[in-house]
Parts: C-alpha cells; structure tokens; sequence
C-alpha cells in the first residue's frame, strides 16, 4: 500500500533534513503570542486574531509552496532555505489564489451552518417550547449532511498544493488533479489519511496540552500559578511538537503524492 511504503522514505528524509523541522517551528512561533492575551482581554485578542489570520490569508500560500518544495528535495538527498524562497516564490500567485478558493468555501459553510443552526433552533423551540422527535431528526440529517459534504470536500482536493507545486497543475488543474488522484487510489489515501490523522492526534495533543498551560487562566479559578520555567518548557513543547507534525507532513505528504502520482515533475524547482 502506497501509504505504508511511503512511511520509510518519509522518516530518513526527516531524520537527514532536521532543517525542516527547525523552519516549521520557526513559522509556529508566529502563533504563540495571541495565546497570551488574558480572557479579560476579548476584544484586544480578537483584533489581535483577525489581524494574525489576514496576515497568514499571504504568508500561508508563500511558506506552503516553500515547505513542499524543500520536502521534494530532502527526499532526493538534502534541501535547504533556497529551495524554501525559490519554491515559495515560483508557485506563490496560483497558491495564494487556490488558498482564497478554499478559504471562501470553508467561509460558505461556516455561514451555512450558523444558518442552519438558527433555523434549526427556532424549528425546535418555536412552537410550545419542547422539541420534537421529527424536529430533532431533520435538523440531525442536514446538519449530518452539510458536515460529510464539508469532509469529502476537504478529502478529495487536499492534494491542490501538490499538483500545483510538484506537478505544474495550475489553478484549475491543481483541483483537478487531486480529485482525480483521490478518485483512482482512494483506499490508499484512506490509509493516508489515517497515519496524518494518527500523527495529528499524538503532536497535536502534545500542542494542545502546551497551548492550555500557556493559555491565561480566568481569574476566580484555583489554578496555581506557573513557574516562568514551566511556561517557557511549555512553550517549547508546544512549537516542537507543531515543528515535528508540521515537517513529517510535507516529507510524508510529498512522498505519498509521489507515489500515487505518476505525472509528476522530477523536481519542484527548474
């Protein structure tokens, strides 16, 4: 299976390139100060979260583009912060525009579900206040419905970014290209997903034990006070672990592109 042959190359890639983890967790380090406002602090934190969204809407497209790059080369031997620049810059204007593409539909859905959960609470307690059982069962299905659309969405075209970068996809192609792909190896990339998934779940708890130990606790609760040592090791678990997570996806990510992907160029940067 192509998700598990994929695994090997991925690690030695990883282990020879520790670059990669180094500039994921540079690019981390980016979301540990919205992370220290205090709860008393909403609307400072949520000017200072819009602000830090917009500014990734443009850095995400550029550090993707770079990330995918240097994963390609650290797979044939080494890579280095060249290929990072080179790789951003090459691919950055039809990343940025698939990025917004994405970014306006996960929009959508975020609107189609307030809509839905506004409708669905005014069907379930308009009336005499209780809810009913046939209430209950159709706000259930849709609301079951807009959520496995939303994954399948995300499943079938999680490969853009690589058949733009890796493939010369373009904008449209790009999309294309990784439905297509998911199409024809879906239980492979059902595999895929699974070992991402699984790393998630380990790195990504790791992250968020970090994220609440540096997170300002509300005032009134009996949360003893953290020792600055305590904070400052939280924190580096906290970027080590998205470093990790984020570099074993771009090596692994490419790796398996690469193997269920025949088209693909021989390299990312000419």
């Amino acid at each position: 299976m192509a998700a598990l042959k994929a695994l090997p190359p991925a690690v030695r890639a990883l282990l020879s390139n520790p670059i990669l983890v180094v500039v994921v967790g540079l690019f981390g380090l980016v979301q540990l100060p919205q992370l220290a406002f205090q709860p008393t602090q909403p609307i400072l934190a949520a000017v200072v979260s819009l602000v830090l969204t917009a500014v990734m809407i443009f850095v995400v497209p550029f550090f993707q583009g770079g990330l995918l790059g240097m994963a390609d080369e650290a797979l044939a031997g080494s890579t280095d912060l060249g290929t990072l620049v080179a790789a951003g810059k090459a691919n950055y204007v039809t990343l940025l525009l698939a990025y917004l593409a994405v970014f306006a539909v996960n929009v959508v859905f975020g609107v189609v579900v307030m809509f839905a959960v506004i409708v669905g609470g005014i069907g379930l307690f308009g009336g005499n206040g209780q809810p009913g059982i046939a209430a209950l069962g159709v706000v259930g299905v849709v609301g079951g419905l807009i959520v496995l659309a939303y994954l399948l969405i995300g499943f079938f075209i999680q490969f853009y970014a690589h058949a733009i970068v890796l493939s010369d996809g373009g904008l449209v192609g790009g999309f294309t290209r990784s439905m297509g792909l998911v199409r024809s190896h879906f239980l492979s990339v059902v595999g895929y997903s699974l070992v991402i998934m699984a790393g998630s779940l380990v790195f990504g708890g790791v992250a968020g034990v970090g994220s609440i130990i540096l997170s300002p606790q509300p005032t009134g609760l009996p949360v003893p006070d953290l020792s600055a040592a305590v904070l400052t090791g939280a924190a580096i678990v906290y970027v080590l672990a998205i470093a990790v997570l984020g570099a074993f996806y771009g090596t692994y990510s490419v790796a398996f592109y690469r193997a269920i992907d025949s088209n693909s160029v021989d390299r990312a940067i000419e």
